[in-house]
């Protein structure tokens, strides 16, 4: 079974649901793309105008070859975030992740529910193999989610971000799908 990332999931966890990123999302995801700390975190240092944003999101509705879900908190209804499969290798049924959230959705444990219901719906519905992300050295925050829903450490790029004149190592980690099976019977908080 081939993946099928045209197929954009709506997917309910008990904290927050995934839908599909659209550009009514844009009004409460807007103040993370101008956040100059979510910046430093993740090393964005292109920007876009709203206009070009919103273009971007629109295109990314029916994009066959990536996945992009709003994080919803399900209490009050509001965009707190982003997830992102892409970078689809089809072959080797692999992929690439990525997040985003706003301030306020930050700490809450929106972000941890949010991974683990992509990574179910990527290992059990698209049949991938092998999730792999990157996150800078300093970002411990992210580090220790990831860890938590069963990433593992593949290595270290050395000073790939140079950020206020300082050089940052990247830390490559990776899910793979026996992993990701493996680990399930293990309970969130472990």
């Amino acid at each position: 079974m081939l993946p099928d990332f045209a197929t954009k999931p709506t997917i309910d966890g008990d904290l927050v649901r995934l839908v599909p990123l659209e550009t009514r999302h844009l009004d409460e995801l807007w103040p993370a793309y101008e956040d100059a700390e979510l910046a430093r975190l993740t090393g964005s240092t292109g920007t876009f105008t709203r206009d070009e944003t919103e273009r971007i999101i629109a295109g990314r509705r029916h994009a066959p070859d990536r996945l992009d879900l709003a994080v919803i908190e399900r209490a009050t209804g509001r965009c707190v975030g982003e997830v992102v499969l892409n970078e689809w290798d089809e072959h080797n049924r692999s992929c690439n992740f990525r997040t985003l959230f706003v301030a306020s959705g930050r700490d809450r444990g929106f972000g941890t529910e949010a991974i683990r219901l992509i990574l179910e719906h990527a290992f059990n519905t698209l049949a991938l193999h092998r999730i792999s992300l990157g996150v800078f050295a300093f970002n411990a925050r992210a580090r220790r989610v990831y860890e938590k829903l069963g990433f593992v450490e593949e290595g270290v790029l050395r000073e790939t971000l140079n950020w206020d004149g300082e050089w940052h190592d990247e830390i490559i980690m990776s899910i793979l799908e026996d992993e990701w099976r493996s680990g399930r019977e293990l309970p969130i908080d472990a």
